[in-house]
């Protein structure tokens, strides 16, 4: 990976041998020809936009594509982009108009049937796509997406073209809030090329965005260039952005102080004690829409059994977060007390008290819940977790020696690293994993539905522990159809409710984003998601 000093070429043979890639650099001064080196992870899956649900993946996402709406990077305010107007008469009935001149950087047209056919193969069963449940507001979804049984239709019924720039949706229920949902990518357009040839495509996707794919190699990096034909109002300002994989993020941080790379956005919690003395005001800490919680698998007998609610209780009682915070994370993550995160401000459905003393760290009273609960399946809590990013070690350690030191036992918890995040997230999303595992969630768009929706509704597409509750369900729905602002929000709350008192995932903690630069580069920010605004920054 990157920099323009030459001292890259000295420790490129270290990088190579530690991130399984070579070193690039971008040339070009101020002239925005020069280009970003940032860490990266590989994502889970191929990158169609209806089947990327993680970090990695929507990384790229976000560079390469642009949908109906796009979350304001500053304020993550769902404003138009594709779209020239979303209107409704009814919140249940949407006509969709986009704005003329879109197009792919194949040079083929963005149309009303760029969405349909897109939405339509992302919700059918048959694609076996992870978001596919996005679309399961739209009528028809039950037909392309039976829970049992093959499909009986071949698109959603609540789409219709009505003219190349103009479609309507049509939902199942009222959902007022449904258009700000549509900065989420996989909402995005997509062009014919990916149907006509869904392999050639899936090796290296066409989107509409600021940047295109120039090479990807997988397990090591991706070259994504500037599109000079893009006519959006965020074009790029670098000549393109190299993402290289790192599988451990202390080397991307040693990389990056050996002038080697221009951008870490997740910096390694062993560097947090000296990274303003490293980088100074290069450094970035700031909050964002993200909460790391332990998940576990009710689709397992032992955990999914009446008592089972004390035990995790217990267990959440048992881990110090305050200390975990201050001494492993430096105060760059924040106690969590409920399910969502502060940046949606309490307006947003933010509350500081619904976790309530389950949040709150309490040895003895942790004990006691473990054991009137029937105690920890097995006797040994197993914390899951990828090694290759995010310092996951440091915590998921500092989480288990909180729960021994609670419980009086050495053995009641210990870690269980899984090489990558590929692995691990595969292993998650099958129902593979036992015990529990962390389970960071980054919102998709400011709202708190999608702090709850998409984790823990019945089948919901990122509801790995398979978790149910007819309560929780019903009240979601309630809240999705409420045109009241604030009204959806407290059933939404209400909801959450259901949630601590099943302690269906413990909450840990908030967590901000945080990132260093090079001095090669300027303008570095990160949005309300953590992730670069990489179309921003600048090349010196």
């Amino acid at each position: 990976m990157r920099g323009a000093t030459h001292a890259k070429w000295a420790a490129c043979a270290v990088v190579v041998a530690l991130a399984a890639t070579g070193c690039g650099g971008g040339s070009g001064g101020g002239d925005g020809s020069g280009v970003v080196g940032s860490s990266w992870g590989d994502p889970q899956n191929p990158l169609e936009p209806a089947n990327t649900n993680e970090v990695q993946g929507g990384k790229v996402l976000d560079m390469i594509f642009r949908g109906l709406k796009r979350y304001d990077p500053k304020t993550g305010e769902a404003k138009d982009m594709i779209a020239e107007s979303i209107e409704t008469k009814d919140s249940q009935t949407f006509t969709v108009k986009l704005k003329d001149g879109w197009k792919f950087s194949n040079g083929e047209a963005v149309t009303a049937k760029s969405f349909v056919d897109a939405w339509n193969y992302g919700a059918h069963l048959k694609n076996n796509q992870k978001n596919a449940y996005f679309f399961g507001y739209i009528e028809g979804y039950d037909k392309v997406h039976p829970e049992k049984g093959d499909p009986t239709a071949d698109t959603l019924s609540g789409l219709k073209v009505v003219d190349p720039r103009t479609f309507t949706v049509k939902l199942t229920q009222k959902f007022s809030t449904w258009p700000e949902t549509l900065g989420y990518p996989a909402f995005a357009p997509l062009p014919r090329a990916f149907f006509d040839d869904h392999a050639a495509w899936l090796s290296k996707p066409v989107g509409n965005g600021p940047y295109t794919i120039k090479s990807y190699r997988k397990g090591a990096k991706m070259e994504l260039r500037k599109w000079e034909e893009y006519k959006g109002p965020d074009e790029a300002q670098n000549g393109g952005v190299d993402l290289t994989v790192y599988t451990d993020n202390n080397t991307a941080y040693t990389a990056l102080m050996a002038g080697n790379l221009d951008l870490v956005d997740d910096v390694p919690a062993a560097q947090l004690r000296n990274v303003k003395s490293d980088l100074g005001d290069r450094y970035i800490n700031t909050p964002a829409g993200i909460i790391q919680t332990l998940s576990f698998p009710f689709y397992d007998r032992q955990w999914n059994k009446p008592g089972m609610e004390k035990v995790r209780r217990g267990l959440s009682m048992a881990i110090n977060r305050q200390q975990i915070t201050d001494t492993i994370f430096q105060k760059t993550r924040t106690p969590a007390k409920d399910w969502t995160s502060p940046v949606l401000g309490e307006d947003g459905g933010y509350s500081s008290t619904l976790c309530g003393d389950a949040c709150d760290y309490d040895a003895e009273q942790a004990k006691k819940l473990v054991e009137e609960g029937g105690g920890i399946p097995g006797g040994t809590l197993k914390i899951s977790y990828n090694a290759d990013t995010g310092s996951h070690k440091e915590w998921v350690d500092a989480v288990c020696n909180s729960i021994n030191k609670a419980l009086g036992s050495g053995k009641a918890c210990v870690g269980n690293p899984i090489g990558t995040f590929a692995d691990f997230r595969s292993q998650a999303s099958q129902q593979k994993l036992s015990g529990a595992w962390r389970a960071g969630w980054q919102m998709d768009y400011p709202l708190i539905q999608n702090f709850l929706a998409p984790l823990y509704y019945t089948d919901a597409p990122s509801n790995d522990g398979k978790y149910s509750s007819e309560e929780f369900d019903k009240l979601v729905d309630e809240a999705n159809a409420e045109t009241d602002t604030a009204k959806a929000v407290a059933t939404f709350q209400d909801a959450e409710k259901v949630l601590a008192k099943d302690m269906a995932a413990i909450p840990l903690w908030y967590q901000n984003g945080s990132a260093g630069y090079s001095d090669r580069v300027s303008d570095v920010r990160l949005n309300q998601f953590s992730v670069p605004v990489y179309a921003e920054i600048k090349v010196n």
